[in-house]
C-alpha cells in the first residue's frame, strides 16, 4: 500500500572509490571556497589518516584554517562550541569531518551556530529550523555505520542532563560525503561489528517505521542484503577493501533510507542507555534489534518477513509469522557470528547496564523522540518486558 504523500530529498553529492578520500579537489571546486576547517579525533590522527587528506587537499590549493581533535565518544555541547569557536577564529569558509559518527555530528551541529551564530539548545533544538543552507560541509566517514555523512539529523550528548538531543533539518545535509575504504581499514574488529549492526538497525527499522515509502525501503532493503553479505568477512578481515567498501556504500544507502523514514523503540532504547550507562551506539542497537522486531511484531510481521530473503533466509511456502520469526532470527545469528568474530557483547549485562535502571530506562525511552515513529505505540510498562528479555 503507497503511502497517501511522502517527499524525499537527498542532495548530498556522494563519491565512492579506494584512495579517493586524498583526491577529491574537483568536487570542492563545486562548493567555491579555498578555506576548511577540520574536524576529527586522535584516534584518527594517530592513525595517520588525517596526513594523507590534508597533503591533498593542500597540493590543490586549499587551505586548512585549523583543526579540532577533542571530539569525545559522543558528540557534546562541549565540543560543538569549541568548534564553532574555533572554526570562526580561524577564518574558515567551510567545514571537513573526518571520522566517526560523533566527529561528523559534531561537525554537523556545529554549522548551525558557525553559519547562522546563536545558541545551539536555545535557537535550533527539534526540526526545520533553517530558512536557507549552512556554510559547505564535507563528511569523510572513517566507520561504516552510522550513515552521518548522508543524513539530516545531528545527534549531541547533554552531559549536565545525561540526554541526547537530536537536531534535525534538510539544510543539516552534508554538501559532499567520500567514501573511501582505505579510511576504514585500520577500524578494529569489534568497531567493525557494532558499527555495521547500528547499519543494519537503521536499515530495518526504516523499512518497517510507520513513514517508510518505495523510496526509503528501497534503499533499506539494498542496505539489509549488502551488510548481512559482508558485515562478518568485514569483522573477521580488516584488509579485506571489497568487503570495507561494500559496508560503507550500505551505511550510506541505509542512513538515507532513515533519513526520509526515521528509526523507532530500538533507537529509543539505545538512546537512554547510551545515555545513561555510556553504551556506544551501535552496540546497544546490536543487542536491542532483536527485541525491538520482537516489540513490533504483531503490527508488521508482514514487512519484517519481506526482509528475511534479503538477510539471506529461505521462506519459501512459510506462512508469514513463520517468516517474520526466521528473520529475528537472523539477526540473532549474525549477533552471535559477530560476538565471535569481533567479541561484541550480546547482552545488556555484559555493557554496565545495572538491572535496577531498567524501570527508569523504559519510561525514558517513552519520551525518547524515536518513538513517536515506531509502528507500535511505546508503552513503558510493556517496552520494560523487552528490556527485561535483554538484559
Amino acid at each position: 500500500m503507497l503511502p497517501e504523500f511522502y517527499q524525499f530529498f537527498h542532495p548530498t553529492k556522494m563519491i565512492f572509490g579506494e584512495g579517493v578520500a586524498c583526491d577529491f579537489a574537483n568536487e570542492l571546486e563545486e562548493l567555491d571556497i579555498k578555506k576548511y576547517f577540520l574536524i576529527s579525533d586522535h584516534v584518527i590522527q594517530d592513525l595517520g589518516l588525517l596526513d594523507d587528506v590534508k597533503k591533498g587537499l593542500r597540493q590543490e590549493g586549499f587551505t586548512i584554517t585549523g583543526q579540532f581533535l577533542d571530539v569525545p565518544q559522543d558528540a557534546s555541547l562541549s565540543a560543538v562550541k569549541k568548534v564553532t569557536r574555533q572554526a570562526s577564529e580561524s577564518g574558515a569558509q567551510g567545514l571537513i569531518a573526518i571520522g566517526g559518527g560523533s566527529v561528523i555530528d559534531t561537525a554537523k551541529a556545529a554549522n548551525f551556530t558557525f553559519s547562522e551564530g546563536g545558541d545551539l539548545v536555545e535557537d535550533y533544538s527539534g526540526a526545520g529550523t533553517l530558512t536557507g543552507p549552512l556554510k559547505p560541509m564535507v563528511a569523510i566517514p572513517t566507520t561504516a555505520g552510522t550513515g552521518s555523512e548522508c543524513t539530516s539529523v545531528a545527534l549531541v550528548y547533554d552531559a549536565e542532563n545525561k540526554t541526547k538531543l537530536a537536531f534535525s533539518d534538510r539544510f543539516l545535509l552534508p554538501d559532499i560525503a567520500v567514501l573511501d575504504p582505505l579510511m576504514t581499514r585500520s577500524l578494529p574488529p569489534a568497531l567493525t561489528a557494532s558499527t555495521g549492526m547500528d547499519a543494519l538497525t537503521h536499515a530495518v527499522e526504516s523499512y518497517i517505521g510507520i513513514d517508510s515509502s518505495p523510496h526509503s525501503e528501497a534503499l533499506a532493503a539494498a542496505a539489509v542484503k549488502l551488510i548481512f553479505n559482508n558485515i562478518v568477512r568485514a569483522t573477521e578481515k580488516g584488509s579485506d577493501l571489497e568487503a570495507r567498501g561494500t559496508m560503507l556504500i550500505a551505511a550510506n544507502l541505509a542512513g538515507t533510507a532513515f533519513s526520509h523514514s526515521m528509526v523507532g523503540c530500538v533507537h529509543a532504547m539505545a538512546h537512554v542507555v547510551g545515555a545513561a550507562f555510556r553504551v556506544p551506539h551501535g552496540i546497544a542497537n546490536a543487542i536491542l534489534l532483536p527485541h525491538g522486531l520482537e516489540y513490533n511484531f504483531k503490527e508488521c510481521r508482514g514487512k519484517i518477513a519481506e526482509l528475511a530473503p534479503f538477510m539471506g533466509v529461505d521462506i519459501s511456502g512459510l506462512p508469514v509469522d513463520d517468516a517474520a520469526k526466521q528473520a529475528i532470527g537472523a539477526v540473532r545469528d549474525l549477533n552471535r557470528n559477530l560476538n565471535r568474530a569481533g567479541n561484541i557483547p550480546l547482552r545488556l549485562r555484559d555493557t554496565g547496564v545495572t538491572k535496577d535502571s531498567l524501570v527508569a530506562l523504559a519510561e525514558a525511552a517513552v519520551e525518547d523522540g524515536t518513538s513517536i515513529y515506531n509502528p507500535r505505540e511505546v508503552v513503558a510498562s510493556e517496552i520494560l518486558a523487552h528490556l527485561e528479555n535483554a538484559y
